[in-house]
């Protein structure tokens, strides 16, 4: 006998619940539905962008970027007490210099890319294992083409050092690995995890916000059936 009390206790707080986060949930749903009927390219506008010829970087007097290096992109950065500038050419070949006196440095080495990682991470003293990925075969988690050492931690963090960068590229910490594959369900995309607007997404948001529209209409239903029952 005690069971029934309990039962329509809970069914009360469900219609309560029910009335308390209809609304939100249908608004979460609505927007989501909104977010993925277009792809983020056309959002961002990159679809109107028109193709051009890749120009190379030339800058008048410059040793570095001349008419022959052939060069995309030249970032400086500091490195050591130094400068360094990291070129980009328009193969995606990356490479060093120092800026001072334009010489190539090296592609780091383990120990290198393992000396980095102490410096800069917490805990980065505690290295698991150094391995280096080519460009074309860089591991999931970091999904970038550029070589890499995967600098593994004892607490499951990866660090990600460019071997011709010699920069920290990425940290990916247990968590954020989680974070991604959870990512990847909510967008239902586990190969790529980055297409939001495909068609099973775009039909299961539209049919979540449907029976979220349903059950915000039954609220209402249930209130009057209630209503009825109490009437004289």
């Amino acid at each position: 006998m005690a069971r029934k009390p309990f039962m329509l206790t809970l069914a009360k707080w469900h219609i309560w619940l029910g009335w308390l986060v209809g609304v939100p949930i249908a608004a979460w749903l609505a927007t989501g539905l909104f977010m993925t009927l277009k792809p983020i390219e056309e959002v961002r506008g990159e679809h109107l962008r028109l193709s051009a010829e890749a120009e190379p970087l030339v800058l008048p007097g410059s040793a570095i970027a001349d008419e022959a290096a052939q060069l995309a992109e030249m970032r400086v950065v500091m490195q050591e007490g130094r400068a360094v500038a990291i070129l980009t050419s328009l193969d995606g070949a990356v490479s060093r210099l120092d800026m001072a006196t334009g010489a190539p440095l090296p592609p780091l080495d383990a120990a290198a890319a393992r000396a980095l990682v102490e410096r800069r991470i917490a805990g980065g003293d505690n290295v698991r294992a150094a391995t280096l990925f080519e460009a074309d075969a860089v591991p999931f988690d970091f999904r970038r083409p550029l070589a890499v050492w995967q600098v593994a931690l004892a607490d499951g963090t990866n660090i990600y050092v460019g071997r011709d960068t010699g920069e920290i590229e990425a940290v990916r910490t247990r968590w954020w690995r989680w974070f991604d594959f959870a990512w990847g369900l909510h967008i239902m995309d586990l190969s790529e995890r980055e297409d939001t607007s495909h068609p099973v997404l775009i039909g299961f948001a539209a049919l979540s916000l449907i029976g979220a529209l349903f059950g915000v209409v039954l609220l209402f239903r249930r209130r009057r059936a209630r209503g009825l029952r109490s009437a004289p």
